[in-house]
C-alpha cells in the first residue's frame, strides 16, 4: 500500500468539501486558488460551481495552476415520469460529458437517480424496478456517446438510505453487475466511483472491490461515518473522526490495482461548512497523511 505520510501528492479535494466556508457559499475560482496555495494536485468540481464561474475560465485556471481532476460531479438522474423527461435527462448527461471532456476529467461520476420527484417529496411513481430499468437504459445510451468522445463513466452506488430519492443503485455489486452487462469487454469506459460513506458497511465490500479491479475502479472518495449521524445527507465526518476502517479499505482498493487519488468529499452543514476554508483544507491534508 502506498505511503501517504510524507506528502499529499495523492490527495484530491471534492469541492463540495469547501463550497461553504463559515456558512457562506464560496465560488469555485476561490476554492481552486486555495487548493493551489497548498499544493493540492487535483480537485473534483461540481457542475453548478463550474457553471457559476464559467467552463472555459475554470479550464484555464486549472491549467495555469497545474491542477488536474480526479472526477467530475455529476451526471445521472436518469429516471423520469415520461418520455420527454427521459430525453431531457439524456441531453443533460451529454452536456455533462462534454463539460468533463473540456476539463480533461478522468471520468464523469454518475449519481443515477431514483423515483422522479421524490427529492421534492412528490414521487411521480413508486415502482423502484421501473426506476432501475430507466437507469440502466440511461447509462447505456450515455455510454454510447461517452465512447465517441472518450469520457469514462463512473457509477456511484449510494447508501440504501438514498434509494428512493437520489440513487437506486445501492451496492458495489449492483453497480458492477450493470458494468458487466453494458461493458463486458472491460474497456475502461464504464466503472465505479467508490465512496466510502456509501459502501463502508457492505459485507461484500472486499470481495466486490477485488471483482472491480483497476479497469472498473475509476474514482475513490473518502470521508468518515459519524456516530451518531445527525443528518443522513450532510453530516459526513472528517477522516479519523468516525468508525470507518479507512486504511484497511484503501488496502483492498490498492490491492485491486487502483493507484489514483483519494478524493475527500465531505458534506458537513453543522461542522466543517461552518469553519474557515483554510482550516478545512489543512485538516484534510493532515488527515490524508495520517489516517487515510
Amino acid at each position: 500500500m502506498r505511503d501517504f505520510s510524507q506528502d499529499h501528492d495523492w490527495l484530491s479535494i471534492n469541492t463540495a468539501t469547501v463550497r461553504k466556508q463559515r456558512g457562506a457559499e464560496v465560488p469555485l475560482d476561490r476554492i481552486i486558488d486555495q487548493c493551489a496555495e497548498r499544493g493540492v494536485r487535483a480537485i473534483s468540481p461540481w457542475r453548478d460551481q463550474v457553471a457559476a464561474v464559467g467552463l472555459d475560465k475554470v479550464a484555464k485556471q486549472l491549467k495555469a495552476h497545474g491542477i488536474g481532476l480526479s472526477g467530475y460531479c455529476r451526471g445521472g438522474f436518469f429516471p423520469a415520469p415520461d418520455a420527454a423527461g427521459l430525453k431531457a435527462a439524456l441531453d443533460d448527461n451529454r452536456r455533462a460529458i462534454d463539460e468533463a471532456k473540456t476539463l480533461d476529467a478522468p471520468c464523469l461520476v454518475l449519481v443515477v437517480g431514483a423515483l422522479p420527484g421524490a427529492l421534492d417529496g412528490k414521487a411521480a411513481y413508486k415502482d423502484l424496478g421501473r426506476a432501475r430499468s430507466e437507469v440502466r437504459g440511461g447509462i447505456a445510451a450515455s455510454l454510447d456517446y461517452a465512447r465517441e468522445v472518450g469520457m469514462p463513466l463512473a457509477i456511484e452506488p449510494l447508501h440504501p438510505m438514498q434509494a428512493a430519492d437520489r440513487a437506486c443503485i445501492n451496492t458495489l455489486e449492483h453497480a458492477l453487475d450493470i458494468c458487466d452487462e453494458l461493458d463486458p469487454e472491460r474497456s475502461g469506459m464504464l466503472g465505479v466511483a467508490l465512496d466510502i460513506y456509501h459502501v463502508w458497511w457492505d459485507p461484500k465490500l472486499q470481495q466486490q472491490i477485488a471483482r472491480a479491479g483497476n479497469q472498473r475502479l475509476l474514482a475513490y472518495h473518502v470521508c468518515d461515518w459519524l456516530t451518531p449521524t445527525r443528518d443522513l445527507l450532510s453530516d459526513r465526518g472528517m477522516m479519523g473522526d468516525g468508525v470507518v476502517e479507512l486504511k484497511k479499505i484503501r488496502g483492498w482498493v490498492e490491492a485491486a490495482g487502483f493507484a489514483g487519488f483519494s478524493e475527500v468529499e465531505i458534506f458537513s452543514a453543522l461542522d466543517w461548512w461552518q469553519r474557515d476554508g483554510a482550516e478545512v483544507l489543512d485538516t484534510c491534508i493532515e488527515r490524508h497523511k495520517r489516517v487515510v
